[in-house]
């Protein structure tokens, strides 16, 4: 299947990165390319620009490759947390495009969709944990535990109940089967609106690729390898990741900590970066048309002010 991926908050991202011509740039989830194309066109390569594009999905890389081709451009097989450990030494500006791909919804034998049927996998990379790892091997309270806290889904207990006797009877082998158990142990006013499908199969694919220490890690390194004065452009697609980008944004954006009643500053403490987006940026109306997938990112963005 060609990878196809079409790039959420294109124009804003890269207005939002202040690029520089002779500056270099970190695309930690290049996908098919099309931030890091729009990137790539504003760099001078030969006069000291660059870029270094991270995904864990091979068929991402490869994509990348292609459309990519025309620039000396770094691609990295790897997970962006671990940007720290390939030798970068600076940025002057780091992209998170978080979440799941289209290409990776889009291709059954992924496992990643409620809507095909296809064997469980859900993996970006080269994990070894599976979703049919978790379904069929995690115990009821671990499952009850990831439901609850990576779907937020408040019908956790009565979707894991179902998922522990129905493998007792023969192992959950696909998306169709792990759907019809979770709306089968729904209550049935839920079965009408939204797929209820949608938070569990989040919450385990969450899980096999350890999304969000993956995102706290990388946060961490992104912010060391930022040069001063660089930014930060991170694109998120569910409350849990927003929650994290939006407080470690706020915590490095904090100054003075002293208590309120205190007539002057004692801690000495400044700001670590300034908040671009006091507010997130949200698609138009017109991308929304275009592109459903697209609801509800959200793109925050901060400056490097000095090293913590």
């Amino acid at each position: 299947m060609e990878y196809s991926h079409q790039p959420v908050l294109l124009e804003e991202t890269v207005r939002a990165l202040n690029i520089k011509p002779d500056g270099v740039y970190i695309d930690c989830t290049v996908g098919g390319g099309g931030h890091s194309a729009k990137i790539a066109a504003r760099l001078d390569f030969t006069g000291g620009g660059g870029l270094i594009c991270f995904d864990r999905d091979t068929d991402a890389i490869g994509a990348a490759q292609k459309r990519l081709s025309g620039y000396p451009v770094r691609l990295i097989n790897g997970n962006f947390a671990d940007m720290a450990d390939y030798g970068i030494t600076g940025a002057d500006g780091i992209l998170m495009d978080l979440g799941v791909s289209s290409h990776q919804l889009d291709s059954p034998e992924r496992g990643f969709s409620f809507h095909m049927d296809a064997p469980l996998d859900m993996r970006m990379g080269d994990s070894e944990l599976s979703a049919y790892d978790v379904a069929n091997g995690y115990s009821e309270g671990e499952l009850v535990k990831i439901l609850f806290e990576y779907g937020e889904e408040k019908y956790a207990r009565g979707i894991t109940r179902g998922i522990i006797a129905a493998r007792e009877k023969a192992p959950i082998k696909s998306t169709r089967e792990l759907a019809e158990i979770i709306k089968r142990n729904v209550p049935l006013s839920v079965r009408g609106g939204k797929n209820p499908c949608r938070k569990t199969f989040q919450a385990i694919r969450i899980e096999v690729n350890d999304e969000l220490r993956s995102l706290a890690k990388g946060l961490e390194a992104a912010f060391g390898l930022l040069n001063i004065g660089g930014r930060m452009a991170i694109i998120t697609f569910h409350s849990l990741e927003d929650r994290r980008v939006k407080n470690a944004f706020a915590e490095l954006a904090a100054g003075c900590d002293c208590p309120k009643n205190m007539p002057l500053c004692v801690c000495g403490k400044t700001p670590a970066a300034a908040l671009i987006t006091r507010k997130p940026i949200t698609p138009g109306e017109r991308e929304l048309s275009e592109n459903r997938r697209a609801r509800s990112a959200k793109l925050r963005v901060i400056e490097k002010l000095k090293r913590l």
